[in-house]
């Protein structure tokens, strides 16, 4: 597939190695980059080389690649940092978090005591069984 970037893009550049970065892993399709701005120890994130805003527009073909490079730098994590846990995690739209608009994954290293905070609550929402049965059949 042919690689699309946006040069206004400040991720296409870290991704495509326009600006220096803490590289951890690289191939033809992502860059695994250390972020700047941690929310663990390890925290890492994975940038796709062609440009996508959300995952709504990340070309199909990357989407499983995406989950295959989290596996193997997650392994990468576990193994050097003897973390606890790992979150994957990724952002679409402001309202859900997301501050750059390029995709890119989150691989957050969780150890016991640490202070990161993305537990959401189960069950706050109440949807009756027509309501869930609506949403089913206009989407699917």
């Amino acid at each position: 597939m042919k690689k699309v970037t946006d040069d206004q893009c400040i991720f296409c550049k870290l991704a495509n190695g326009q600006l220096p970065t803490n590289s951890i892993y690289e191939d033809e399709d992502f860059n695994v980059i250390m972020d700047i701005e941690p929310a663990s120890k390890g925290h890492c994130i994975i940038l796709p080389k062609t440009h996508a805003a959300n995952l709504y527009e990340l070309p199909d073909d990357y989407c499983g690649k995406i989950f295959s490079v989290a596996k193997k730098c997650g392994k990468v994590l576990k193994d050097t940092l003897h973390c606890d846990g790992l979150n994957v995690l990724q952002n679409n739209g402001e309202i859900a978090g997301q501050t750059v608009f390029h995709l890119h994954v989150h691989l957050l290293p969780r150890y016991e005591d640490d202070s990161v905070n993305i537990k959401f609550q189960h069950g706050t929402v109440k949807e009756s069984v027509e309501e869930t049965a609506e949403i089913i059949r206009k989407g699917f």
